[in-house]
């Protein structure tokens, strides 16, 4: 057996040629491209990130616009179906009426002839009252210029007295609703007489008479 010498201790066999500074392992440390490999993921990270941004924007974008167009459709929908129904309601109501005129116009003719009374009278006065309510109007005067969009002539004559073409008696008056024409008015019409100078002309002239004429030059 060998003795250990007090005092000493064994120290591990170092290669010829070697410093005990390098017998000691040494910390490892970053290089450049390591140390920039980090900010340089930041930075795909970021635009990355940016990209998915935008296009999250463009997709908001376009759904805002379809939702807009969806809204202004559906008032449109809604304007064109509030305009039907007002529509079919004018137009019930326009036939409802215009199967009534013929008991409107005996009603006219009873009271012309006076035969409009008792109950007979009650009735027509709530048969009347039932259809202004629903807007039915009656129209035609005598005496006012004949228009063909509203006027039937079923009558015709010449007459020295007008300078138009004049309604000179209602044979039946015209219903309307609001600016629908349910029935023309039915007219006797006179127009001017042919060759007939205009009254504004012979008024003009017998003034001129009355004033003793022109002064002579």
């Amino acid at each position: 057996m060998t003795e250990e010498t007090p005092g000493f201790e064994e120290k591990p066999d170092v290669p010829s040629g070697a410093t005990p500074d390098d017998a000691e392992p040494k910390a490892a440390t970053p290089s450049e491209e390591e140390a920039a490999a980090p900010a340089g993921d930041d930075a795909n990270r970021v635009t990355a990130l940016t990209a998915q941004l935008d296009q999250a924007r463009t997709a908001l974008g376009e759904r805002t616009g379809d939702l807009q167009r969806l809204q202004a459709e559906y008032q449109n929908y809604r304007r064109r179906v509030e305009r039907d129904r007002v529509t079919v309601k004018e137009i019930a109501v326009a036939n409802l009426l215009s199967e009534l005129l013929p008991v409107l116009d005996d009603v006219g003719r009873a009271r012309e002839h006076g035969e409009l009374v008792g109950g007979f009278k009650s009735v027509a006065e709530s048969l009347e009252t039932v259809v202004a309510k629903l807007g039915l109007q009656q129209f035609g005067k005598e005496g006012e210029p004949f228009d063909p969009t509203v006027h039937e002539a079923l009558m015709h004559s010449y007459a020295p007295d007008v300078t138009e073409t004049t309604c000179v008696a209602i044979l039946q008056p015209g219903y309307r609703i609001g600016e629908r024409t349910i029935r023309p008015a039915r007219v006797a019409v006179a127009e001017p007489q042919p060759g007939a100078a205009p009254v504004a002309a012979k008024e003009e002239k017998t003034d001129d008479e009355e004033s003793g004429g022109g002064e002579e030059v």
